[in-house]
């Protein structure tokens, strides 16, 4: 798909106060960067900000962080935010978006920095030899791995069932823990309790394709960590 340019995007995302700038200096001190210790989520392709704009109004003690790649896409999860506050005259103070690739989240996110993380209806590059840009690729995995606290898992959904079954051999080759595993989400009462929908699994799934969805997360010992 191509995405249309909007030449406004970079410079209301530099003047952006929820924006992060030089994101690399505040690897270790995002507790300093939200000024409390409460746990920090990350979405990645975060595309127009819906999923995680209603966490941070359904969550005030967690933090969350939303990356995405195109300053055009950002953008309008920027505008989305604006017009939230503007509504409810409240400030919320618990997201922060950066804009950057994700192969990159080892230099912006220190150990066990991050509780969380989602992968919403990411870009399935479905040419073999794109997979290692899959986000759920292992050469992902090992990068969320060395973000993710003790407990922390990563969230995946989709409604492409190739790329759900590549996620699913990808993180047991990689010799992660499959925690969930829905291949109908929305049909699945247990999976689909609290469940927060982005644009795209809205208009997926009123097309009637079923949403995939699993949860995971690096073995104790890949991590590093003693029984």
């Amino acid at each position: 798909m191509r995405l249309r340019n909007i030449p406004r995007a970079d410079r209301i995302l530099s003047e952006h106060q929820k924006v992060i700038k030089n994101e690399a200096e505040k690897k270790g001190k995002w507790s300093m960067v939200f000024e409390n210790e409460h746990p920090v989520y990350v979405e990645i392709g975060m595309g127009k900000g819906q999923f995680l704009t209603t966490l941070a109004e359904k969550n005030p003690d967690k933090n969350y962080i939303g990356i995405e790649r195109y300053s055009s896409v950002l953008l309008r999860a920027v505008e989305r935010l604006d017009a939230i506050e503007e509504k409810q005259g409240v400030k919320l103070e618990n997201i922060r978006f950066i804009c950057m690739d994700a192969a990159d989240v080892p230099d912006v996110f220190e150990e066990e920095e991050v509780a969380g993380i989602y992968l919403n209806f990411s870009d399935p590059w479905p040419k073999k030899r794109h997979a290692r840009r899959r986000l759920t690729s292992r050469e992902f995995l090992k990068r969320y791995e060395k973000i993710l606290d003790e407990d922390g898992v990563v969230e995946f959904k989709t409604d492409n069932q190739e790329l759900f079954q590549f996620s699913l051999e990808q993180a047991k080759e990689a010799g992660w823990n499959l925690k969930a595993i829905s291949w109908d989400l929305h049909h699945d009462k247990e999976m689909c309790r609290g469940n927060v929908m982005t644009e795209y699994e809205e208009k997926f799934s009123s097309q009637g394709n079923p949403i995939c969805k699993m949860t995971a997360a690096p073995s104790v010992k890949d991590k590093g960590i003693s029984a």
